[in-house]
Formats: C-alpha cells, sequence, structure tokens
C-alpha cells in the first residue's frame, strides 16, 4: 500500500497506563526515594548557558550510572511491592482474555499460503506456509520461540521470500537497540546461510534472479538508515548502491506490488525523493524518479506502463494523486488523476488488476473507496460509527477481485474481512476473540466529542466506558495522546483496556493537533513553532472534561509515551494541577540537548519535525517547552517514567536526568517513580505476554491510586 505516513509508532496506549499511589505514601514514608549527585555542566549555545547537574548520566558503561539506575528500581519496588499479588491478578486476567493457540488469517503470495500463529504457552509467534491449498502440509519458516532462547530480549523483524520461493532473508535484533541482523535461510534444507551483514535496518528484498539482495544498513553511532547495499548470495563482500548524504534524510528499499521495480526511497519530514531500478536488472543503475525539491513530498505506485505518485505538488496539503508513463517521470510530467481537496486527506493507494483502493481521512474518520479502472463503478465501504478504525489489509496478490480490510472500534473486537469489489460481498475471515465469558460488546458505550481550545479549534475526543460508570464528576479518567510527526492514534478496540473500563474508568484519546486526525494541516499546526498547540490541546482536553462533569483534577490521569512522553512533561510543568496522576513512558524530555547532539541516533532527521537549535530561533522556542529545561519548584501530581536501558530511540538518559531533577525540585509529597528495563528497549519486552506484565505495573498503580485494589 502507498501511504503518506512515514512514521510508525507503537500504540503503547493498547498496553501501558499509569499512576501512583495514594494511601502508600503513610506507609512507605521512610522510604527514602534515590538522590543523584551532582556534577554541574554547563552547556553553552546562541550565548545562553543552561546548567545540567545530571549530565554524567549519558553513559550506560559507567557502573555509577548503572548502580543509580538500580537504586531507582529498587525504590520503585519497595513503593509497589503492597501491590505485587495484585499485578500478578491483573497479568493473569489480561492474559485470560487472549486466545493463547491464535492465528493469523492467511494470505496468499507467489503460490503460498502464508500463516503467523501462536502455540499455548509460548511467548513468540511461529511463522509458516502451506503451498497453493491451506489443506497442504504445513511448512516452518521460523519458529521464534526457538531462535529467542537464551536471549532476555528477541525481535524478528522481518523476513523476505525469494521468487523461487526457495530462499528466505530475515532480520533478527536480540539487544532492542534495533540494530538487525540479515541472515538467509533456505527453505528446502532449512540451513542458514553462511552470509550475514550487521547492523541493518531490518528490511531486505529480492531481485528476479533469486540471488541478489537489496537492503539498508543504518549508521552505527546515530542509528540513521542511510546506505542501500546490494548482497549477492556467497559474495564476501557487497555493492554500496546509494548513499544517503543528507544527515536529515534517512534511506528505505522496497519492492513494487508489481514486482517489476526494485525501488529506494529518500525521506526527511518535509522531503522525499525516490529511485528506481527494475527487478529483472539487479547489476543495473537506479534512476532518479523525480528530483528532491524541498517541501515536495511524494511516493509511488506502479501499474501496467504508469506510475500513480501520492503528492503535496503545488501546495495540495492534503495531497492528491498524480499519475505518469515510465518513460520520463519528473515532476513536469505528473498528470492530476485524483485533485487535492480541502476536507479530505488522501492517505494511500492500493492497486488491483481491476480496482485500485483509495484510502482517504475525512472529518477524522477512516474511509475506502473502490474503484474500478474503467470507470464503469466506483462507491465507498459504509462505515456508521465515530469512534472506528478501519484500514486496507495485506493485499500482495495483484490478480484478484477481493480485498482484504480490518475493521474495529472502541468497543468492537477488531475483525479481518474479505470484501468482493465485484459482487460487493464480505466475508468475514476472523473476529478478534475476547475469552473469560464477560465480555459483551453492548456493556459499553462509546462516542466522540469536541473540545473548546483556547484558540478557538474545536479538539475531537474518543472515549469509551461501561455502562455502569456515572460520568458525575468523580469517575477516574485515564486521558492518551500522542501528537507528533502527523501520526494518528485513531480509535481501537484493547482487550488489556477492559480492566480499566470493567473498574469504572473512562478512556479518552485525545486527538490532538501534531497528529493528523483532522487532515494534514492539524500536522502542520502543532509541529515546529506552532508545536505548543500540541500541548495546549491537551489540556484544554483535560479543562474540558473536567468542566463537563466527567471527572475532577482528582481523578484524571494522562499517559503517553515517547513523543507522547514530551507531551507529558510539558502538561505537567504547565497545568500540574489538573491531573492526579501520570505516567510518561520512555519520554522524550531533554529536547534542546538532544537536538543540538547529532551524534544521537534520529536527531538530525527530526529537524524538520522540532526545530535545528543550532539557529537561536527554534533553540529558544525549544527551550521554552522543554520538559527538563522548564522543571520549577512547585508541585506535580504522582507519577511513574519509564524507561529501557537499551533504547535507540529515546535514549535512557533523558528521563533519568529529568526524574533526577524532579526529585531536587519538586515541593510536594506525591509518589515519583521510575522503572527501568534493564534488557529492553525502545518498544518494551519482547515477549507476547511479558509486555503485559508491564501494563499489570501500570495498572496497579493507576488503580492503587484511585483505591480499587480488588
Amino acid at each position: 500500500m502507498l501511504q503518506i505516513d512515514k512514521f510508525k509508532i507503537v500504540l503503547l496506549g493498547c498496553l501501558t497506563f499509569a499512576a501512583s499511589c495514594q494511601n502508600q505514601n503513610k506507609d512507605m514514608s521512610k522510604t527514602e526515594a534515590p538522590v543523584a549527585k551532582k556534577v554541574v555542566k554547563e552547556l553553552v549555545k546562541h550565548d545562553d548557558v543552561r546548567v545540567d547537574n545530571y549530565y554524567w548520566m549519558n553513559d550506560r558503561e559507567d557502573k555509577e550510572v548503572i548502580a543509580h539506575l538500580e537504586k531507582e528500581n529498587a525504590y520503585y519496588g519497595q513503593m509497589t511491592g503492597h501491590t505485587n499479588d495484585f499485578q500478578a491478578s491483573l497479568f493473569e486476567e489480561m492474559k485470560s482474555r487472549i486466545k493463547e493457540d491464535d492465528s493469523s488469517v492467511p494470505y496468499k503470495q507467489n503460490g503460498y499460503w502464508y500463516i503467523t500463529r501462536y502455540e499455548l504457552g509460548k511467548e513468540y509467534p511461529v511463522y509458516s506456509r502451506k503451498k497453493e491449498s491451506l489443506d497442504a502440509e504445513e511448512e516452518i519458516l521460523f519458529d521464534c520461540n526457538i531462535l529467542a532462547e537464551g536471549h532476555e530480549y528477541f525481535s524478528l523483524s522481518s523476513f523476505s521470500i525469494s521468487p523461487d520461493n526457495t530462499l528466505a532473508a530475515f532480520s533478527i535484533d536480540t539487544v532492542s537497540r534495533r540494530k538487525y541482523t540479515l541472515q538467509i535461510k533456505n527453505l528446502k534444507t532449512g540451513d542458514v546461510l553462511e552470509d550475514k551483514v550487521d547492523n541493518t535496518a531490518g528490511n531486505s528484498v529480492w531481485a528476479d534472479d533469486n540471488k541478489t539482495i537489496f537492503y539498508s544498513k543504518q549508521d552505527d553511532v546515530t542509528l540513521r538508515s542511510d546506505k542501500i547495499y546490494k548482497h549477492k548470495l556467497g559474495a564476501n563482500e557487497d555493492a554500496l548502491v546509494f548513499n544517503e548524504v543528507d544527515e536529515t534524510f534517512g534511506a528505505y528499499v522496497y519492492k513494487s506490488k508489481s514486482k517489476k521495480y526494485i525501488i529506494i526511497g529518500s525521506y526527511s519530514t518535509l522531503t522525499t525523493e525516490v529511485r528506481t531500478l527494475k527487478a529483472s536488472d539487479p547489476d543495473g543503475e537506479f534512476k532518479i524518479f523525480s528530483p528532491r525539491t524541498r517541501g515536495l513530498e511524494y511516493g509511488i505506485a506502479h501499474y501496467e506502463n504508469d506510475f500513480y505518485v501520492l503528492t503535496n505538488k503545488d501546495d495540495a496539503t492534503n495531497f492528491k494523486l498524480m499519475k505518469v508513463a515510465e518513460g520520463n517521470t519528473s515532476a513536469e510530467n505528473w498528470k492530476e488523476f485524483i485533485p487535492h481537496r480541502a476536507d479530505v486527506l488522501l492517505e494511500g493507494i492500493d492497486i488491483f488488476k481491476k480496482y485500485y483502493v483509495i484510502s482517504e481521512r475525512k472529518n477524522g474518520l477512516n474511509e475506502i473507496k473502490v474503484v474500478r479502472w474503467d470507470g464503469s463503478n466506483s462507491y465507498y465501504l459504509p462505515f456508521d460509527s465515530e469512534t472506528y478504525t478501519s484500514g486496507v489489509s495485506a493485499n500482495p496478490d495483484f490478480d484478484t477481485e477481493v480485498l482484504r480490510y480490518r475493521y474495529n472500534s472502541m468497543a468492537t473486537p477488531s475483525s479481518i474481512i474479505d470484501f468482493n469489489m465485484t459482487t460487493k460481498e464480505k466475508e468475514i475471515k476472523k473476529e478478534q476473540e475476547v475469552l473469560g465469558g464477560n465480555f459483551v460488546k453492548e456493556n459499553y458505550i462509546e462516542k466522540r466529542i469536541w473540545a473548546i481550545a483556547r484558540d478557538g479549534v474545536k479538539v475531537p475526543m474518543s472515549v469509551v466506558y461501561h455502562k455502569d460508570t456515572k460520568l458525575d464528576g468523580d469517575a477516574p479518567i485515564l486521558q492518551y495522546a500522542y501528537g507528533s510527526y502527523g501520526a494518528t492514534i485513531d480509535p481501537y478496540f484493547s482487550t488489556v483496556r477492559l480492566s480499566l473500563l470493567d473498574r469504572g474508568f473512562v478512556y479518552a484519546i485525545a486527538h490532538i493537533r501534531g497528529g493528523q486526525y483532522l487532515g494534514r494541516p492539524w500536522y502542520e499546526d502543532g509541529k515546529l513553532l506552532k508545536k505548543k498547540n500540541t500541548f495546549t490541546d491537551f489540556v484544554d482536553c483535560s479543562k474540558f472534561l473536567i468542566s463537563e462533569g466527567y471527572t475532577s483534577p482528582d481523578h484524571l490521569y494522562a499517559m503517553g509515551g515517547s513523543a507522547g512522553g514530551l507531551l507529558m512533561g510539558a502538561v505537567v510543568n504547565m497545568a500540574p494541577e489538573l491531573y492526579n496522576g501520570i505516567v510518561a513512558s520512555v519520554p522524550f524530555v531533554d529536547v534542546v540537548t538532544t537536538m543540538l547532539d547529532d551524534s544521537i541516533p534520529l536527531t538530525t532527521g527530526e529537524y524538520d519535525e522540532w526545530g535545528n537549535p543550532n539557529e537561536k530561533e527554534y533553540y529558544d522556542y525549544m527551550k521554552s517547552y522543554s520538559p527538563y529545561d522548564q522543571i520549577e519548584a512547585k508541585g506535580y501530581p504522582n507519577m511513574l517514567v519509564t524507561t529501557g536501558l537499551h533504547d535507540s530511540q529515546v535514549q535512557y538518559f533523558e528521563p533519568a536526568k529529568w526524574v533526577a531533577k524532579l526529585r531536587e525540585l519538586k515541593t510536594d509529597d506525591h509518589i515519583l517513580l521510575f522503572d527501568i528495563n534493564m534488557d529492553a528497549g525502545h518498544g518494551g519486552a519482547s515477549g507476547r505476554f511479558e509486555a503485559l506484565k508491564e501494563v499489570a505495573k501500570e495498572y496497579a498503580f493507576l488503580l492503587d491510586l484511585e483505591g480499587i485494589i480488588d
């Protein structure tokens, strides 16, 4: 599927929650919180001096740093030990709703049906396939439970099957730094070949000759994916085919759905550039599709003798679709195919032999439009909710009339649906099972509400709660948001969340500026020198929930992770009085220092999102909201902060320093806890059920604060 969103985020809101413990203060009053030593470090830029007393924490190899983190973990354990049994019961409760021996809906590609399944009591997936028929003998491709043995963390990033179906290129990470080792498996013999490439970005594609692989490699320090290599089976040295020298860009490689082209993409927040090579000519030269122009974004899909270009060309803020012949693909030759619409965000196109399928977003809601190539018919799939998520699923088969899509809502479990685009008949291939026997969809109320931001803009929220929960001003609410990179957190169903809803919590997703819920302008109005709109939107949504009698500051909680953790850090500086508890997961909180350090992974590629602080205007603006820089001697809510020692996206030392400085300056007696996973990275624990243990910690913390320990 051709999409405009380049940033994917882990929906931490599905698995993470937060709180702190109100009643335990008295019991734990003699427990001393860790106090970090202070070593004065002056950071000077633009004649401005910032003093960072905790800069020394930046070295994960320093034994003193590790000792301090271990003290924080010990303190966390002491302060939450009384909830250990409750955590265990919550874990079992959440786990009991999930079907352990589950499997995906098979999809067919190049003569094989591919299946992902889980086995009873095991943490990791098993990937398999069956030739031609689902009744054929199963062929195990990868049993990740075996591959993960001996590792605290394991991730199989992806695998790519050769055109003749005999080889699989696959990538694994056992450290959680997102540095993947690329290897090749012979699917006939089961042997893993000697070919091995370290420090890749995790993806790879095959040329038509079944012996040439293209893959992306990362800078060893910054982890920026900047080089595309060509590997020949058995070769000792790989050929560099593309080097992205602009430090604000990253690079990736993929194969067109038509299988005709290998495509290299270069991207920054504002600009893209594409190169193409026929898959039948792996030793040929990649050709620039259209030269990069700052501010011009485009992505391509191939069909017959033409390319279809999803782009913002000519101020098409919400994107439009253009068409160009294979021979001369530069931008001046693009012809309009679907025009720009001010009220509709064009998100993607899927191409089939007889149809193309358009993914759109209007008034915040997903829409799927089916169109015949010959123009004889077009229509939208019908959806009748305001709190749903729908989107095109895996459709690798080009020559089919069946569209596979997914649907769920905040109260409706996820379904995978096969829709015949000719007959309009649909078949639900799989509906998510909620085990345990207690879930009844009709017991939950879901709706969309609109808050008024301080500048008059209407900000939507998707809300779900149990029908027995009274919205009388005392209902506990967990408010979640992300709000960066144009990444939209759509309303989604979560079996895990039921443990909150069934205990009287309301769950609210605030669709704040910085995401693309209301189109591309919604994103543009929440980044760079307008970034504070993201934070004030969230605060104004909180004020709305209180003023409208949904809850009160004694029962309002907020949660966000990564860039959403930055959001949490900003709102507790701006309006700490609104919240009883906050969770900040892997939070990006030392914005200025990180954005000034181009050796830190991902920094240079972020300039178009946050601004480049080497320029004084952006430096001053960043500093004015940076959570670490804006900590004051005042009261803060109860807070839980989490991180992973090996996080490659938000380094562990950002939250470590933030917590230390909060401990130093805050004037309240609320709880501040810091939980560090010493084995994991940005996404937390890798096992299917191990991740639930982290959720159980946060649930118990939140429910304990509300006095709901059962």
